[in-house]
C-alpha cells in the first residue's frame, strides 16, 4: 500500500455525524448536506438490523441441542458499492459498532485516492475501511457476501441491483437510493421507467409511493432468479430521492408468495379513482398445503365506474407491505432515545418514522384529498372531517409519509366518494359543473353509505397531535440533487476525440466514465 501523504490546508474540512472529511476545494459539487438525512436514517436502521439480526441468531444458538456448537459472531461485513470521496464509509465505520471491515468501492482512482485520504485523515485503520478499486457490479459478483450492501448511485440503482442480490448474505440486508424520480413518478418517459425497472409508472397522487413499490419489484425480480425473497424493512420517500431498506431471505418458499404480491394498478386519469390487480392468489389446501393459484379476471372495468373516464394501467410493482412495522418500531424507539448530536437529522427522522408507523401496512397506494375534490370543484374538507366519516363508517384510516393531504384507508372507492357527496352537500355544489360531465355524473351518484361527520377520537392522528417534523420543507436554496461529478480537467492531448482510436488511453477514460454512475455528493 502506498503512502498516504496529502497538506491539509489544500482541503475544505467538512464535519458530519463524528467524520471529518478532506474535499478539494475547487470541487463544487462534492458534498450534498441535504443528504445527511439519508445517511442518518442508514445508520439509525444498520444498528437496528444489526441488533434484530444478533437476537436472533442467539436465540438459535440457545436453542440448539448440537454439543458442539459455538457462539455466533456479531460481527458483519459491509460493502459500500459506489462511494465516491468516502464520508458514508467513514461515517459508518467511526459511527456502528460490530463491523468486522467495509469496502468502499468506486471505480475512477481520484476517488479511491479520496477515500485512502479521509480514512487516514479520521484515524481508521485501512483494513477497517477498505478502498477499493474496480467496476461496482464486478465488485459485487466477485468479492465475497457482505452482510450489508449499501447502493447510492447518482441517478437509477437499476444496472447494480442484480449485482446487489448476489452480493448479500442469506438474511443480509441491502439499502438502495435512487434519484431518478422524473421517471419513476411521473408519465413522461413510461418507456425508460419500465426498461429499467420492469413497470409502467403513474402521475398521481400516489406517485412516489408507487416509485417505491417500482423499486421493491426490481428488487424481488432480481432475487427470485436466485431463489431469494426481499423482505422490505423500511421503504422512504425522501425529497428528491426513494431509499429502501430491504432484507434479502434464502427462502424458496417465500418466494412462491411473490405473485400474490406482485400486480398492476387501475388508475382513472380524472377523479384520481384506483384498483389494484394481484397475479395470483394463496389458498389453503388438504391439511397444512397451500395452493398458488391465478388471479381471477381483472378486478376494474375499462372505463371508472366512479365517473366513467378511461384509465390507465401501472406496474407491475410490489403490492406487499412496504415495511416491517416491528423492525420501525425498534427503530423508532432507538433515535427517540439516542443523545441529540448521535444523528443531526433526529426531529425529522422521529417524525418520518412515526408517520410510518401508523400508515396503514396492509392497503397498496393512497388517495390525494386534494384530487379528488378537484374532480368535484368543491373545497378540499379538513383532514379530520374525511378522516372522522371514515371511521365512523367503519373503516381504518392514516395519513402517508410520501405525500402530505393524504388519506390512506381500506374503506372501497364509493364509500370514499359517498364521504365527498356529503361534504359537498354542506359546501355546495358549484355552478360551473356542466350536466353529464363526470364530476356531475360523480354527485349525482346515489349515496350508499350513512356519512357522520361527528368528530372521531382517532381522526387526528399522534404525529400531528405532538406537532413532530412530518414533512421537510425546502431546507436551503438549490436543495435539490446537485450536478453530476466529473473527473478534474485533464490536458486537451489526453481527452477523447471524436474518432479516437479504440483502446487507447483517451478513449479508455471516457468509456470508464461511462460505466459507474457517479455522485454528486459525498456518498
Amino acid at each position: 500500500m502506498d503512502e498516504i501523504s496529502y497538506t491539509v490546508d489544500d482541503f475544505q474540512q467538512i464535519s458530519e455525524g463524528k467524520a471529518t472529511i478532506l474535499f478539494p476545494r475547487n470541487n463544487e459539487v462534492c458534498y450534498n448536506p441535504v443528504q445527511q438525512f439519508n445517511r442518518d436514517m442508514s445508520i439509525a436502521a444498520i444498528k437496528t438490523w444489526r441488533d434484530v439480526t444478533n437476537e436472533a441468531k442467539q436465540q438459535r444458538y440457545e436453542r440448539s441441542t448440537n454439543p458442539s456448537k459455538t457462539p455466533p459472531s456479531t460481527q458483519f461485513t459491509l460493502l459500500e458499492a459506489l462511494a465516491a470521496s468516502g464520508l458514508r464509509s467513514v461515517r459508518y465505520a467511526k459511527e456502528i459498532d460490530g463491523i468486522d471491515h467495509i469496502v468502499a468501492n468506486d471505480l475512477l482512482p481520484d476517488a479511491v485516492e479520496s477515500i485512502r485520504r479521509n480514512v487516514h485523515f479520521n484515524g481508521l485503520s485501512p483494513q477497517l475501511v477498505r478502498a477499493h478499486q474496480g467496476d461496482a457490479v464486478a465488485a459485487m459478483h466477485s468479492l465475497p457476501r457482505f452482510g450489508v450492501v449499501d447502493l447510492d448511485p447518482y441517478g437509477s440503482a437499476a444496472p447494480f441491483v442484480d449485482g446487489a442480490i448476489h452480493a448479500v448474505e442469506n438474511g443480509g440486508l441491502i439499502c438502495v437510493t435512487c434519484t431518478d424520480l422524473a421517471i419513476l413518478a411521473s408519465n413522461n418517459h413510461p418507456e425508460t421507467c419500465f426498461g429499467k425497472y420492469g413497470g409502467n409508472p403513474l402521475k398521481a397522487g400516489f406517485c412516489h409511493e408507487m416509485a417505491l413499490r417500482l423499486v421493491l419489484n426490481s428488487l424481488q425480480q432480481a432475487a427470485g432468479r436466485y431463489r431469494r425473497y426481499i423482505e422490505p424493512l423500511l421503504s422512504c420517500s425522501i425529497d428528491f430521492y426513494v431509499r429502501v431498506f430491504v432484507r434479502v431471505h434464502d427462502r424458496p418458499l417465500l418466494a412462491k408468495t411473490v405473485a400474490s404480491q406482485t400486480g398492476v394498478v387501475y388508475h382513472c386519469r380524472y377523479c384520481g379513482t384506483f384498483a389494484t390487480q394481484p397475479f395470483g392468489t394463496i389458498d389453503p389446501g388438504k391439511g397444512q398445503s397451500t395452493k398458488y393459484r391465478i388471479a381471477a379476471a381483472p378486478t376494474a372495468a375499462q372505463s371508472c365506474e366512479t365517473c366513467g373516464s378511461g384509465q390507465e394501467i401501472g406496474g407491475p410493482c410490489w403490492l406487499g407491505p412496504l415495511h416491517n412495522k416491528q423492525f420501525v418500531q425498534r427503530m423508532y424507539d432507538a433515535v427517540c432515545a439516542a443523545d441529540q448530536s448521535v444523528y443531526g437529522t433526529q426531529p425529522r427522522m422521529r417524525g418520518m418514522l412515526k408517520v410510518i408507523l401508523e400508515e396503514l401496512d396492509d392497503t397498496p397506494l393512497h388517495y390525494d384529498i386534494a384530487t379528488l375534490c378537484s374532480a368535484v370543484r368543491c373545497v378540499c374538507p379538513p383532514l379530520t372531517k374525511l378522516n372522522s366519516a371514515l371511521l365512523n363508517a367503519g373503516y381504518r384510516v392514516s395519513g402517508v409519509h410520501t405525500h402530505q393531504g393524504s388519506i390512506k384507508t381500506d374503506a372501497p372507492p364509493h364509500v370514499i366518494w359517498d364521504a365527498i357527496r356529503a361534504h359537498v352537500r354542506e359546501t355546495g355544489r358549484s355552478s360551473r359543473i356542466a350536466a353529464g360531465s363526470p364530476a356531475d355524473r360523480i354527485l349525482s351518484a346515489q349515496p350508499t353509505t350513512d356519512i357522520s361527520f361527528e368528530p372521531h377520537k382517532d381522526a387526528d392522528p399522534e404525529s400531528r397531535r405532538t406537532k413532530l417534523v412530518r414533512y421537510q420543507i425546502n431546507p436551503e436554496k438549490f436543495w435539490g440533487p446537485k450536478a453530476r461529478h466529473s473527473q478534474p480537467a485533464k490536458p486537451p492531448a489526453t481527452k477523447r476525440k471524436q474518432g479516437a482510436e479504440p483502446g487507447s488511453e483517451a478513449a479508455q477514460a471516457d468509456e470508464s466514465m461511462d460505466l459507474d454512475a457517479k455522485k454528486p455528493k459525498a456518498n
